[in-house]
């Protein structure tokens, strides 16, 4: 089987703000509003070479997203900056009446989602936002894997016309994606070949569903490993072909597996091929103060998690 290594550890947020850099450089359309959290966001350089395409708002996120959308109005592409729970719960109403009904060209970017912001706690920490923002109609989901994806996703959004929510987080973690890849808005990557279990994980427990899969090969059991990166819209074609194949599939996601990747996926299958499913998430529940690792080990969002689940679900094909 294919293996997977990495060399370095780096946060998905810095991703962003290396990929918003860029973007300063290339398209003069990019401008970015911040909601006091500059360095928590990774900014820094897009505002220091462009400072005259940076907004901050202040703690005002509700009104940075009325922003937003007004900016659309003369051509520009603004990236909002806050945390995800501020990103999502806070402004849900300006999110779905200025931009997702009004369909304007805005690009919604949070930082610190799921439980591996840590010790803020619970009420800083979102386990639903990927299902608030999945359901507001024409609304794209990405929520990448790494350092690189995270730079090349951020690229790729402002070629895309349409509200974006992309998610990423602020713990280090493995950078085990090419530097020079091609993101594509809804196409999924096909990490391992598999013939026993299909894992389709998204964002932190992609490289989980790796070393997973190294377990599992371990004990004769073949998983095929795909990095769902786009939520919505989701690859069902790539879904459909690997369960064809396995007879079974894993999701893991660090989401509430009540609206989340898994529930996405548990809808392709219903609608055109019922496959046995387990769920790797958090269960209907809010999250609590703790180092990332702790947090993870405590929810079930790992490899180990994911390990059990692919033998559970195996045995009831």
């Amino acid at each position: 089987m294919k293996t997977y290594t990495y060399t370095e550890k780096k946060d998905t947020r810095s991703g962003f703000g290396a990929g918003l850099a860029e973007l300063g450089r290339t398209n003069p359309n990019v401008v970015a509003l911040c909601a006091d959290l500059i360095g928590s966001l990774k900014m820094d350089e897009f505002i220091k070479e462009n400072p005259e395409r940076f907004f901050q708002i202040g703690i005002a996120e509700a009104n940075m997203m009325g922003i937003a959308a007004g900016l659309t109005i003369g051509g520009k592409i603004p990236f909002t900056g806050t945390f995800a729970n501020f990103s999502t719960g806070r402004v849900y109403d300006q999110i779905r009446q200025s931009i997702a009904y009004s369909d304007k060209n805005v690009k919604i970017c949070a930082s610190h989602a799921g439980l591996t912001l840590g010790e803020d706690g619970a009420t800083h920490q979102i386990l639903e936002d990927i299902g608030l923002m999945k359901m507001l109609p024409g609304m794209t989901v990405i929520n990448p894997c790494d350092y690189n994806q995270t730079k090349a996703a951020t690229i790729a959004i402002a070629e895309h016309h349409g509200p974006v929510y992309l998610r990423f987080g602020r713990p280090s973690v493995p950078i085990f994606t090419p530097a020079d890849q091609k993101f594509e808005i809804g196409k999924a990557i096909n990490f391992t070949e598999g013939t026993d279990v299909t894992i389709v994980a998204t964002g932190h427990l992609v490289w989980e569903a790796l070393e997973a899969s190294k377990a599992l090969n371990e004990k004769g059991i073949s998983a095929e490993v795909i990095n769902i990166h786009t939520i919505k819209p989701l690859d069902a074609k790539a879904i459909l072909d690997s369960v064809t194949k396995t007879g079974c599939i894993v999701t893991a996601e660090e989401h509430n597996v009540i609206g989340g990747l898994g529930e996405s996926v548990a809808r392709v299958l219903a609608t055109h091929k019922p496959t046995p499913q387990e769920f790797v998430g958090t269960n209907d529940t809010f999250g609590e103060s703790g180092t990332p690792a702790q947090l993870m080990d405590k929810y079930g969002l790992n490899a180990e998690a994911i390990v059990k689940a692919c033998e559970t679900v195996i045995k009831r094909k």
